[in-house]
């Protein structure tokens, strides 16, 4: 459940702007959402390889290029299907959390 949870969390960031791991993993941790780089970069590669995602390496004034990573239109899609499966599942399970059932 916390794989399928970080993978829509990184789509939703990365519909937002394009961004490197770093990033993610800083909006993910302001998020209360530990993740380590160990996790993120083979979900990155994966989503990648998926055709989700595609990157391109950008210079960097603080140290070496980074690579920044990008929704392609195929993983724009893959994530209106997970928004529209979250909406699902959250409206079931706060009709199961109301107090009056």
């Amino acid at each position: 459940m916390r794989k399928g949870m970080l993978e829509f969390c990184v789509l939703l960031i990365l519909r937002q702007r394009a961004a490197y791991a770093s990033e993610m993993i800083g909006a993910l941790k302001e998020a209360r959402l530990i993740v380590v780089e160990g996790t993120l970069y083979p979900l990155l590669t994966r989503l990648k390889n998926d055709g989700l995602l595609s990157y391109e390496w950008q210079e960097s004034t603080a140290g070496p290029p980074r690579k920044y990573y990008t929704l392609t239109p195929l993983g724009e899609q893959f994530l209106q299907q997970l928004s529209a499966s979250w909406k699902e599942i959250s409206d079931s399970i706060n009709h199961l959390n109301n107090p009056s059932i």
